[in-house]
């Protein structure tokens, strides 16, 4: 990666100049004599494009096409999430290469202006898709995200720096934060739940309500497990390739501290129908736990992960109502929050979660 050239402001200066700028090196002088941009993805917080670029010269070792993330081009957008640049921005450049998951090959990242203006060329995964968060998964999908997961957390299990890691977006809470972060879920549950009106059912308006009344009391639980959180672990931030046989893990805007499993949770808990997540979900959390032991997590055993999978089900209404209520309304929007809050209060119901996080011991 290099820091050599300016920051486009909009995927019309995403330009041959700049590609054979960022692409070359001390070693290697690359000449892009061409370049086609067109928009992918969904774009709820930046602006996402995939990047042809023509060579004059032959380039073994580079892609014949990238993945280019830009800023939203909304300027209230951009600035009310600077944060979330700064959080990828920090991912790229000072985490990825400490751990071991599957991560599209980055060739530049670049942030300015306190995170106002930003860029992040990535390897483009074609033929690899998105997941679809409506939709949902199959077993065999989750059985890859999970063991992946485990490559983040693992390496770096309890290690202290992520207590004073810059790059979070929610830091690991102490008592006050705990409490705010709680306050703000309360609101974020009432503002959902008025959106969404009579689309959901009574039982999940309940558990909603529920859970944003414990959130301040669970971020404190299990204090001295935790590692780096992906924090918004799910379908449309993962990519597999047409076979199902891989996956690669993207979007690193929502960096977390925190009891590892609240990820695992997120994940298999919106991403799966209810009945096949009841069938598959201790197959699941072996497979994860399994390959935290490969990645050197010691003392860990399978029952304590069991307990902390079904704490970790009150991130499904944190993240959720939370991204409901700051993002812009959308047909899809809805529809995802529906999806992903239906199946993941029947889970929190079907697993006890509230009771667990009420008698903890």
């Amino acid at each position: 990666m290099t820091a050599v050239a300016s920051i486009p402001a909009s995927p019309a200066e995403v330009t041959t100049a700049w590609l054979s700028t960022v692409l070359s090196t001390e070693t290697r002088k690359v000449v892009v004599s061409g370049v086609e941009v067109t928009p992918v993805g969904t774009g709820q917080t930046g602006s996402t494009y995939r990047v042809v670029p023509g060579y004059t010269d032959d380039q073994p070792g580079l892609p014949e096409s990238f993945i280019v993330k830009l800023p939203s081009q909304d300027r209230t957008v951009r600035e009310r999430v600077a944060l979330s640049y700064r959080s990828e921005y920090a991912f790229y450049t000072d985490v990825a290469d400490t751990l071991s998951l599957p991560l599209p090959r980055c060739y530049h990242c670049e942030i300015a202006n306190d995170g106002a203006d930003f860029v992040l060329l990535l390897a483009d995964m074609a033929p690899a898709v998105q997941g679809d968060q409506i939709r949902g998964c199959t077993v065999v999908e989750a059985r890859l995200a999970v063991e992946a997961l485990a490559g983040l957390h693992g390496p770096r299990w309890c290690d202290p720096a992520w207590l004073t890691f810059y790059g979070t977006v929610m830091p690991k809470p102490d008592a006050d934060t705990a409490r705010g972060l709680g306050d703000i879920t309360r609101m974020a549950v009432d503002v959902t739940a008025e959106k969404l009106g009579p689309r959901m059912t009574a039982a999940d308006r309940v558990t909603l309500a529920e859970s944003a009344a414990l959130v301040g009391e669970w971020l404190q639980l299990e204090p001295d497990r935790f590692s780096l959180l992906h924090g918004d672990y799910r379908l449309d931030n993962l990519l597999f390739d047409p076979e199902r046989t891989r996956v690669t893990v993207v979007d690193w805007q929502t960096l977390t501290v925190g009891l590892p499993a609240r990820d695992l949770a997120y994940f298999v808990a919106t991403s799966l129908g209810p009945e096949l997540r009841a069938d598959a979900e201790q197959e699941l959390v072996g497979i994860y736990h399994e390959a935290l032991l490969l990645h050197g997590v010691a003392g860990y055993d399978l029952d304590t992960c069991w307990r902390d999978y079904r704490l970790g089900m009150l991130q499904v209404p944190l993240i959720t109502t939370l991204g409901f209520t700051f993002s812009a309304a959308t047909d899809r929007g809805d529809e995802m929050a529906l999806a992903m809050l239906g199946r993941g209060c029947r889970a929190i119901r079907e697993l006890e979660t509230l009771d667990l996080i009420r008698q903890p011991a």
